[in-house]
């Protein structure tokens, strides 16, 4: 007779400031768990593959592709779903300029680039270069970090790993550029 092991996990996700506790098959996606446990439907499974970027969420303020992470490995950690982006009632700046640079056509990946976005600006302010950051232009005279200049070319870099299959990249930069700039 053949055994069946059924493995399971009981964890805390906290999502979108809402603590869920879930008991969850150690091979469940956050992905999954999001979409097909808690009903969080902002994060799209486009590819399953981390090629699309349509995933993406914030972990603790960093963008990941939550198709590829084991939902067990972020207990109690801070997830951010573009349903999580807008604060007291006010749509984030970024959504508020996707709408109106016109930013999206099918809306599929518009959730991922969002996400995707935010995490940029972040990571541009931090000081952290993409390939196309020009040699030092992160670096101050005094030897510190200063924030990356979020130009066309830089968006582009960074935001390389999000498709929009409508192809409205040349609006998605600009709605990026209005906030970042």
């Amino acid at each position: 007779m053949e055994t069946l092991y059924r493995l399971s996990y009981w964890g805390e996700l906290r999502v979108n400031g809402v603590a869920w506790t879930l008991a969850l098959d150690h091979r469940t996606t956050l992905l999954d768990a999001l979409r097909e446990r808690l009903s969080v439907t902002g994060p799209k499974k486009g590819c399953d593959h981390g090629q699309c970027g349509s995933c993406t969420v914030l972990v603790d303020g960093r963008r990941l592709l939550a198709c590829l992470l084991p939902a067990v490995a972020y207990d109690g950690a801070r997830i951010t779903t573009v349903e999580g982006l807008a604060q007291s009632g006010r749509h984030h700046p970024l959504q508020e300029a996707f709408t109106a640079r016109d930013a999206f056509q099918c809306g599929y990946c518009t959730p991922g680039q969002l996400c995707s976005a935010v995490g940029m600006i972040a990571e541009a302010a931090a000081g952290h270069p993409s390939l196309v950051t020009e040699d030092g232009a992160a670096d101050d005279t005094a030897g510190g970090i200063r924030p990356v200049a979020l130009t066309a070319a830089e968006i582009r870099e960074r935001m390389s790993g999000n498709l929009c299959r409508c192809g409205a990249y040349t609006h998605i930069v600009a709605a990026i550029e209005d906030v970042a700039g």
